[in-house]
Formats: C-alpha cells, sequence, structure tokens
C-alpha cells in the first residue's frame, strides 16, 4: 500500500475505533503494556514520550510513575483518539502530560529531549517502522532508551483471519506487514538498524477472552485496525465478514466463551 494511503487508513480507522478501542481491548492489551512498562524502569522525574499512545492506556500509568517532577508527551496519528485521552487528562485535572496529533515516523520534537520512548502495540501500523524506530533514537538522550511491544507471529495469534476476511472485500490490504516485526528476529533487527544497543527481547503467550462471538466480533471490527474498511461494508456483508470470523476462531470456543490465543513481543533497546 502506497504510504500516504496507508497513514490515511489508520488515521480514520482509529478515529472509527476510537470509542470502541478501551472497551473491548484494554483487558486484552493489559499483559503487552504492563510488560512494557516494567522493562521501561520510569523513575521520578523521566520525561517519556508516547508513540502512537491511543486513548492513553499507557500514558496515564507512565505519567504515574515519573510522578509530579516527570512528563509525558503523548501522540497518535488520530484526532479522535487523541480528543479522546486529552478529555481524560483534564477530567483527571493531570497537568504533567500532553496529548497531540502527530505521525510517528514525524515527530515534531527536538533532537534528545527525552530519557525514554515507548511505543505500545503501535508499530505494525506504521508504513515504514524504521523510519519510527530511527526518530525515537534521535530524540531520545544518550543513555535514553526505548521499549516497544508488536503482536507476535501470525501462526500464534488465532484472530489473525480478520485481515483476509477484510482484505478479500477492499481494494487493498488493510494492515499489509502486521504480523511481520512479531516474526522471530525482525524487531531486533529493525532496531538495531535504528541505532539502538544492547537490545533484548521477550514474548508473550496471552489469551484473548471473549463471552460471545458478538464481543468477538466487536473487537475485530468495531475496535481494531480493519474499523475504517467495516464501516463502509453494506449490512450484508457486515453479516457476512462477521460469520466468517466467527468460524475462523470456532476452534478456540469453550465453555464461557471463546478463548483466542495470541502472543505480544516486547523489546528494549538503549542509545
Amino acid at each position: 500500500m502506497e504510504p500516504a494511503l496507508q497513514r490515511r487508513v489508520q488515521r480514520y480507522g482509529w478515529d472509527k475505533a476510537s470509542g470502541y478501542y478501551e472497551a473491548y481491548w484494554q483487558k486484552q492489551l493489559y499483559p503487552a503494556q504492563q510488560k512494557l512498562l516494567q522493562l521501561a524502569n520510569i523513575q521520578s522525574g523521566d520525561k517519556i514520550i508516547d508513540i502512537a499512545c491511543g486513548t492513553g492506556l499507557v500514558s496515564f500509568p507512565a505519567t504515574k510513575l515519573a510522578g509530579e517532577k516527570g512528563f509525558v508527551m503523548a501522540n497518535d496519528i488520530s484526532d479522535k483518539m487523541v480528543e479522546t485521552a486529552a478529555a481524560i487528562a483534564k477530567e483527571k485535572n493531570i497537568s504533567n502530560i500532553s496529548f497531540q496529533r502527530m505521525d510517528a515516523e514525524e515527530l515534531k520534537v527536538e533532537d534528545e529531549s527525552y530519557n525514554i520512548a515507548l511505543c505500545a502495540l503501535g508499530l505494525m501500523y506504521f508504513p515504514d517502522p524504521l523510519k519510527a524506530i530511527k526518530e525515537m533514537w534521535r530524540l531520545l538522550k544518550p543513555g535514553g532508551h526505548a521499549v516497544v511491544a508488536v503482536w507476535g507471529q501470525r501462526k500464534n495469534c488465532g484472530w489473525a483471519e480478520v485481515f483476509e476476511i477484510v482484505d478479500r472485500r477492499v481494494a487493498s490490504e488493510v494492515c499489509p506487514m502486521f504480523f511481520n516485526l512479531g516474526n522471530e528476529g525482525t524487531l531486533q533487527q529493525y532496531m538495531r538498524a535504528g541505532g539502538f544497543k544492547n537490545i533484548s527481547l521477550e514474548r508473550i503467550n496471552t489469551v484473548l477472552n471473549y463471552s460471545s462471538g458478538e464481543e468477538a466480533c466487536g473487537a475485530a471490527f468495531l475496535g481494531g485496525p480493519v474499523a475504517l474498511a467495516y464501516s463502509k461494508f453494506s449490512d450484508d456483508i457486515k453479516k457476512e465478514v462477521q460469520k466468517e470470523y466467527i468460524e475462523s476462531i470456532k476452534p478456540f470456543k469453550k465453555t464461557g466463551g471463546y478463548h483466542v490465543p495470541g502472543e505480544f513481543v516486547v523489546a528494549i533497546g538503549f542509545k
């Protein structure tokens, strides 16, 4: 997919998903986000940038860990995600955090101005992940570190067919390289190429629990990366893709709903 088009798809797709994102994904993404924050080892007074922040599921805990003397600049390509997160910050009266709309491949921040860069499950969506990693390296102070989480290998993610199901009905692939960074050695390779040293990585097996097919479809089609394409389908096509998706996760149906396997990869690198 042409990079400018991919950015538009992500920007407006996540606008569509913003109202459903936390309801469907907050619990499911928690293990990856917790591991990312643990590896980040945030200290009081740290200056942190959270890239592809969504509604702030990582940004707000990071702010708390950095304390009153710390600061978090959180950004996302989606206006709606940024608006939602900024409204939460205002409501909770959190002053040491700023939410801004930015493209991860072209961050409007000064060189060597942050201690820590975070990117929780956003890198898979960028047209040029290496460019985004180089941006993280650029804005970090010497001795600073970046922590990145991505989805793991396709074969370990039971929900993976959602992309093919949608792609069969649209002109271009929604997330052509989604699982690439989760492959063995790939994320380390990208981080190394981006300038990072002493890279270490952890893989986390997880399970996405859905009480019903309806909930599983909500997460897949309303709160995630295919939301824009799905929103343009007719009611009949929506029923079709839901039926196909439910069929694809049928092997994971057990008492109490669907228990779909997944895998996260979390890596840290130093400048």
